[in-house]
């Protein structure tokens, strides 16, 4: 018999009840990225106080509960009964979705929370949450749990009447969240790039948990000091920073930008202070007016001659680290996850503003023009030598590429659903591995020594390093422009080094490549880490593995310590026989697998990280060891 199915079983959810519901509809996920996104929410709210001038202070506390206190010194939220609800104004942000004063209204010109349901979202997913207001001599407060108001907003006190803002706590509900432990680091990477894409802002971030850490970030030169930042790891070319700034047709734009030694381009783009990594309108503009006024320029001042090639845009970004800044009244998105923006009106107004300003700016630093020429004619000759590379390497066959001593030993099933390639650290554990290996669907492809660091590599040397075009043929996607994901030939892509430091070398060497040339396996989650096991323990003829140091005690606890426990610290694959590597790294069952992840609203930070470990500046490195030594082991 079916089940019934008439009026009665059509739901209709009420107030934040589809927030609780659904949660992942509103913040993207449940895991620590929608916890986090929680405090970027009341943040980007203050924020737009800023943005309209009434902000000058952000402070955002994590309490010792691990509860969060964001309080502005903006204008405060509205108080006064809001006349179609009914209610306090403030009742009404908090409790309904789609409200604030972001909507045609005129609170605010310019808004990051685009869709006013910031508050009522974090309300709706926090086991309480109390917003406090100071305004006009008076305190006021109301709470909330779960969504649910529980007391009229009432007045608590009295404060100075030059103290005004708004003060919201709220702590996270475990019936929502995987994970509610904050991290201090991601909310101070993100908190930075704030500060620094709202000038004169002062956001403090403060950790009242075991550490006690305060930081202050405070950029009275913006995107300029950004890229100061960004750089830090690379050599600049030049020292003067370019900086465009100016407003047509409604929409604010600043951008900054300044070459280094690299070759890789990083441009960021935003808009109303929302990341937008797939970029859109602002960037072509910007990329448009790049191109064609460094070009115009060049061969007015007969750094081009008649007879030679326009430089490409590529050409001309290369080693460029770049912020498009705009700010616009009604941004346009595409795609719910705002990460693409459509005015056109934007196009025209970074295009025009660029290009006039560029243009000043390269007539009266002509040094700095010939500088990026000579960088730019540079690239254009790589290029032009790796698109011969590029083309043989397309004409082999898959197999006709593998020129490794040690070749690809293929699966062989062709479905790449099913299908995994191991990228293994040396000839003798890449023996191992084909032994071990199940030949239908996992393939070996051995990698002698440390490959290339395409961090301080041209394209055509990538091209002509024999391990790059190993990997490239094998995973069949192409790299760069040649991209295409339909193509790959493997549905994960495992990176098994030693568990030493050297191994570790060699899996950042790989992740630097794949992300700076196939970003997108990272971002659709098929690459790896393979976790082979760190000690064997053997004990009247039975062996055990352990993966860490905290394992090993708990093995050791539970079997007894004593004389005839026999315990191996493996320090290479090679050591493992292909039962073993088997056993401990490979099959489906029994293995750790650590898929690697990069949270697209930080690839500023991310690109940064990767330059700082494989750059050329021995300072920064030294500095993020420093730092970071408490995240890691040291292996002797």
């Amino acid at each position: 018999m079916s089940a019934e199915y008439g009026a009665d079983q059509i739901q209709i959810l009420e107030g934040l009840e589809a927030v609780r519901k659904r949660p992942g509809m509103y913040i993207g996920s449940t895991s620590t990225r929608g916890l986090h996104h929680l405090v970027y929410e009341i943040v980007d709210n203050a924020v737009d106080e800023a943005l309209a001038g009434y902000c000058t202070v952000i402070d955002v506390q994590i309490n010792h509960d691990n509860s969060i206190t964001v309080i502005d010194n903006g204008r405060g939220i509205p108080v006064g009964i809001q006349k179609k609800a009914g209610l306090p104004a403030v009742e009404v942000v908090f409790t309904i979705l789609h409200a604030g004063g972001k909507f045609g209204g005129g609170g605010y010109k310019v808004s990051g929370g685009l869709h006013g349901v910031g508050a009522s979202v974090v309300n709706a997913l926090s086991e309480w949450l109390e917003v406090k207001i100071y305004q006009d001599g008076k305190i006021y407060q109301q709470r909330y749990e779960r969504g649910k108001v529980m007391y009229p907003l009432k007045v608590i006190g009295t404060c100075p009447d030059d103290k005004h803002g708004t003060e919201v706590t709220f702590l996270p509900d475990k019936e929502i969240f995987e994970e509610t432990i904050y991290d201090y680091d991601t909310l101070k990477i993100r908190l930075r790039e704030t500060a620094f894409l709202t000038k004169n802002l002062k956001i403090v971030l403060r950790d009242d948990r075991e550490e006690k850490i305060e930081k202050t970030f405070h950029y009275e030169g913006g995107i300029r000091e950004f890229i100061t930042y960004l750089n830090r790891g690379k050599q600049p070319l030049y020292d003067q920073i370019i900086y465009c700034e100016g407003t047509k047709d409604d929409v604010y734009v600043e951008v900054s930008m300044q070459h280094n030694d690299s070759y890789t381009e990083g441009i960021y783009s935003f808009v109303n202070n929302i990341n937008t990594p797939e970029g859109g309108t602002h960037l072509t503009g910007f990329k448009n007016a790049l191109t064609k006024t460094f070009n115009d320029y060049a061969r007015k001042n007969k750094l081009l001659k008649e007879n030679e090639t326009s430089l490409s845009g590529e050409d001309i970004r290369e080693g460029l680290t770049a912020i498009i800044s705009v700010k616009i009244g009604d941004p346009q998105f595409e795609g719910q996850t705002k990460q693409k923006l459509g005015n056109s009106e934007a196009r025209g107004a970074v295009d025009s503003i660029v290009s006039e300003q560029l243009t000043y700016f390269l007539e009266q630093n002509p040094a700095v023009a010939k500088t990026m020429l000579e960088k730019s004619i540079l690239a254009q000759r790589a290029r032009a030598a790796a698109r011969k590379a590029r083309d043989l390497t397309r004409r082999k066959t898959a197999l006709e590429g593998m020129a490794l001593p040690g070749k690809l030993a293929d699966c062989s099933d062709k479905n790449p659903a099913n299908c995994e390639i191991y990228l293994v650290e040396g000839d003798s554990a890449g023996g191992s591995a084909k032994d071990a290996r199940n030949k239908s669907n996992q393939a070996i492809l051995p990698l002698r020594g440390k490959i290339l660091n395409v961090e301080k590599a041209r394209l055509d040397r990538i091209y002509g390093s024999a391990e790059i075009k190993a990997m490239i043929t094998a995973f069949g996607t192409g790299i760069h422009e040649d991209f295409d994901i339909s193509k790959l030939r493997y549905d994960k892509i495992i990176i098994m080094t030693d568990a030493d430091v050297d191994g570790a070398h060699i899996s950042t060497l790989l992740l630097t490549f794949i992300y700076r040339f196939m970003p997108e396996l990272i971002k659709q989650g098929h690459v790896y880490l393979a976790q082979p096991p760190l000690y064997k323990v053997e004990k009247n003829k039975r062996i055990w593995y352990a993966y860490s140091d905290d394992e090993l005690n708990e093995i050791l606890k539970n079997i007894g310590r004593d004389s005839s426990n026999k315990i191996q610290r493996y320090k290479g694959l090679g050591e493992m026989d292909a039962e073993q590597l088997w056993e401990t790294t490979m099959d489906p069952e029994r293995r750790i697998l650590l898929r690697v992840i990069m949270d697209e609203e930080t690839t500023s930070e991310l690109d940064l990280t990767f330059t700082t470990l494989m750059g050329d500046q021995v300072e920064p490195r030294r500095e993020f060891i420093e730092l970071n030594a408490r995240y890691g082991t040291l292996d002797i």
